[in-house]
């Protein structure tokens, strides 16, 4: 009786031992590699990951990819940014062509009726206005007002502008508002170079580039010629 006793205390004792090791190890869980699916051409990234225990058996768990909608929301904002940036090139060059052909009428052929009749004209102005408004839509966000009058007098500052004009968009606005400036001072300096008979192609010429300078020629040229016929005719 007392080896039986004892062979029956031993045998409880190794199952107690096997249980305990049994649920030290009864999950094992792994990971496969991630899963990349493509189902009808949309493109699914998930990883998969597999639970095994003795107690529930095994199971396979899908865990969605979450960098796919990081991956995909930045394509989005790329070819968003593309677009922006295409479309601020094209409304440069645009705005620059559309008024080469007036500046060639006033300087090539300044007192032919065809450039008298389109320096009339209203409509170039109205295009530039046109484009010029919808650029600024474009490019008109909630801090663009703030870097403008960034001082605390409400005046604009040279850094708060600088950054507002590191934007393309922007930059074509202002470049399609400053041709819009330029012709209409050039047409000015035009008309009343036929109104008064003084040459104005060298002034027309500089307000293409450099519109401030192109004033102050004709100004100046103004102001020479007269006093020269004011001298040519006293002598007579």
């Amino acid at each position: 009786m007392a080896i039986s006793s004892c062979l029956c205390h031993h045998q409880l004792a190794l199952k107690i031992n096997l249980l305990t090791t049994a649920s030290k190890h009864s999950k094992s869980t792994f990971a496969l590699k991630p899963i990349n699916t493509e189902f009808y051409g949309i493109h699914i990234g998930n990883k998969l990951r597999n639970q095994w225990s003795f107690m529930r058996g095994s199971g396979a768990i899908i865990i969605p990819n979450e960098s796919f909608n990081l991956r995909q929301n930045q394509s989005k904002l790329q070819v968003s940014c593309f677009a922006s940036m295409q479309l601020a090139s094209d409304a440069f060059t645009l705005g620059t062509a559309a008024v080469l052909p007036f500046y060639t009428l006033m300087v090539a052929a300044p007192k032919s009726e065809l450039t008298k009749k389109c320096m009339r004209s209203s409509i170039p102005y109205v295009l530039l206005g046109v484009l010029y408004s919808y650029l600024l839509y474009l490019s008109w966000t909630p801090d663009t007002f703030r870097l403008m009058f960034a001082s605390k007098y409400w005046l604009p500052e040279l850094p708060g502008v600088a950054k507002m004009f590191s934007n393309e968009m922007t930059l074509a606005s202002a470049w399609i508002h400053l041709l819009a400036v330029d012709l209409y001072a050039a047409r000015q300096v035009y008309q009343d170079g036929l109104e008064n008979e003084i040459e104005t192609r060298h002034s027309v010429s500089l307000c293409l580039l450099f519109c401030p300078i192109g004033i102050l020629v004709h100004a100046i040229t103004k102001a020479l010629i007269s006093t020269f016929r004011e001298s040519k005719s006293e002598i007579h």
